[in-house]
């Protein structure tokens, strides 16, 4: 009897997480779809996939909640019993200057963005099989550069790809392969949140080397060569998907 892989996508509802969630199932995988607010757009998702005769699982859960990342996993557990690919994708954050931020702002942001990454990884490891497994997490070019508004997030964004190099190296030798993707400014129901959206497009309209805006589908596509055999020996990595932007000025 043949065994279905299995793949959770966080904050899969929307955007990126739910092309990629869309497109491992294009690629045989069943799917954890995971959100936290819009039960509606999860299940729209979740209707796609269905369709192509994958089969489905739908957890909301909060990932900056530690109880709630271990009741996700048991459910996952209980539904599939495996886990092959976690794409660490769920991200939130306040767009504030640096020297208008709270406490709790920053707790918010670097409890999605970067503490999620870990305590799923330690739950997702338990349910990854001897052969092993893919972890891609997606970051964001306000990792290494200043951006506007973005220093919850850049910060968060930075400790995250920190911590997927330092995973990368403890969980090699289990044959699960970690890398992050982080992508250029893509016209995402995310960006909307942005004081400054119009200015950020425009900027990667006419300032990216490539000639066009970073799109979803070039993020859906790095994430697929990642969690494939061919990127076996790309480790702790991240890749940038800006069509060149972050090598000018």
């Amino acid at each position: 009897m043949t065994v279905n892989k299995v793949a959770l996508v966080t904050g899969s509802s929307r955007g990126v997480g739910k092309a990629a969630a869309i497109a491992l199932a294009e690629k045989g995988y069943d799917i954890v779809i995971n959100y936290a607010r819009s039960k509606k757009a999860a299940q729209e998702t979740a209707e796609l996939i269905e369709k192509m005769g994958r089969k489905v699982l739908i957890v909301r859960a909060n990932v900056g909640d530690n109880e709630k990342i271990k009741y996700m996993f048991e459910q996952i557990e209980e539904h599939f019993g495996r886990l092959d690919v976690f794409i660490n994708n769920a991200a939130s954050g306040v767009l504030r200057p640096a020297m208008e931020l709270e406490e709790s702002h920053w707790n918010w942001t670097m409890n999605i963005n970067s503490k999620a990454l870990l305590f799923c990884a330690q739950e997702a490891v338990k349910l990854m099989p001897e052969e092993g497994g893919r972890i891609v997490s997606i970051s964001s070019l306000g990792s290494i550069r200043y951006l506007d508004n973005y220093t919850t997030v850049g910060v968060s964004k930075a400790a995250l790809e920190a911590l997927t190099r330092y995973l990368a190296v403890e969980l090699a030798p289990k044959k699960i392969v970690v890398n992050a993707v982080s992508g250029g400014a893509i016209d995402t129901e995310a960006l909307k949140h942005f004081p400054n959206r119009e200015e950020l497009l425009e900027d990667a309209k006419s300032k990216t080397p490539a000639g066009r805006m970073v799109e979803i589908d070039d993020l859906v596509k790095t994430i697929l060569f990642l969690v494939s055999d061919d990127s076996s020996m790309i480790c702790g990595q991240t890749i940038i998907v800006d069509g060149g932007r972050s090598l000018l000025v």
